[in-house]
C-alpha cells in the first residue's frame, strides 16, 4: 500500500511540473502547480511529517498559487499593451531604488540575524524533547536560525516567480503589417 501511494504522489508531483512548464495558458500552469504541491503533501505525509503537509496545502497551495493567480487575473491576459509606453513618469528609477534598499535590508537582516537569536547564548535550543512545542522550536531553529539564508533566497526566489508571471502575462500589441 505504501509503494501505491508513494507512486501516486509521485506522478501527481511529475505530471503537475511537467504541466506547470508545458501550458501556454498562465491559469492552467498555476493549476498544474497545485496539483504538483499536493503531490507533495502526500509525500510528507507519508513520511509522517504532517505539520509540513499542512504548510504545504495552506501557504503554498494555498496563499502562494492565490497570490499568482490572483496577480495572472489582475493583469488580464487576454488584454494587449504597448511596453514602449510607460504610464508614470521616473517608475523604473523608483522601482531600481526600492530594489537596492531591500537588498540592503535583507543583507543586514541575515548578517544579524544570528546574533539575534543567540543573543542569551542558549538560542531556541532550551527546549527539552519532552516540551509540547519542541518541535516547532526546532523547526524555527532550522529555519530561521542554521537555513535562515536558505529562508531568505527563498523568498526572493518567490517574488521572482511573481515579477516573471506579470512580464509573461503582458503581451506585445500585434504590428501593423505594411502594405506592399
Amino acid at each position: 500500500m505504501e509503494l501505491f501511494v508513494f507512486v501516486a504522489a509521485a506522478l501527481m508531483a511529475l505530471v503537475g511540473s511537467v504541466g506547470v512548464v508545458m501550458r501556454n495558458n498562465p491559469v492552467h500552469a498555476a493549476m498544474s502547480l497545485v496539483l504538483t504541491l499536493f503531490g507533495v503533501a502526500v509525500l510528507f505525509v507519508q513520511q509522517g511529517a504532517h505539520f509540513l503537509a499542512a504548510v504545504q496545502i495552506i501557504v503554498y497551495a494555498g496563499a502562494i498559487v492565490v497570490l499568482f493567480l490572483f496577480v495572472i487575473m489582475l493583469l488580464g491576459v487576454d488584454r494587449a499593451e504597448n511596453l514602449r509606453i510607460e504610464p508614470l513618469a521616473g517608475q523604473r528609477a523608483v522601482a531600481g531604488a526600492a530594489g537596492a534598499a531591500m537588498v540592503g535590508l535583507l543583507t543586514a537582516a541575515v548578517l544579524t540575524s544570528e546574533s539575534a537569536v543567540l543573543e542569551d547564548g542558549k538560542g531556541l535550543s532550551a527546549t527539552t524533547l519532552d516540551s509540547p512545542d519542541a518541535n516547532i522550536r526546532q523547526l524555527a531553529e532550522s529555519i530561521f536560525g542554521d537555513n535562515v539564508f536558505a529562508f531568505e533566497i527563498t523568498s526572493v526566489l518567490l517574488l521572482v516567480a511573481v515579477v516573471g508571471t506579470v512580464i509573461l502575462a503582458r503581451r506585445l500589441p500585434k504590428q501593423p503589417e505594411a502594405a506592399a
